[in-house]
């Protein structure tokens, strides 16, 4: 059993997994093809969130900074009644600092 906080004897318990599997691939031109799922499975409600989500991702450098964008659709394949469900939308850009 996992508290929050230790010192709240009251806390919530939580207990889940969480799955994260991927696959992506990566053409000569530094853009990656990926699907994965970041699927949680909470053992008190016996319920699953499972998104899966598709993106495109490119490697580029704007002035000379190396970064990522990424876009993609995300589908709602399960979740809980009173969360996510259906399609959306997901988009990153990250910035890289190589040493």
């Amino acid at each position: 059993m996992l508290r929050l906080r230790p010192e709240q004897p009251n806390a919530p318990k939580v207990n889940q997994t969480f799955l994260q599997p991927f696959w992506s691939y990566t053409t000569h031109t530094y853009t990656t093809f990926g699907v994965n799922t970041e699927s949680t499975y909470n053992w008190q409600t016996k319920e699953w969130s499972v998104p899966v989500n598709a993106m495109v991702t490119q490697l580029l450098k704007l002035g000379g900074q190396p970064l990522t964008i990424q876009v993609g659709p995300r589908y709602w394949a399960d979740s809980p009644e009173d969360c996510a469900r259906g399609w959306g939308f997901r988009a990153a850009i990250t910035f890289l600092f190589p040493r």
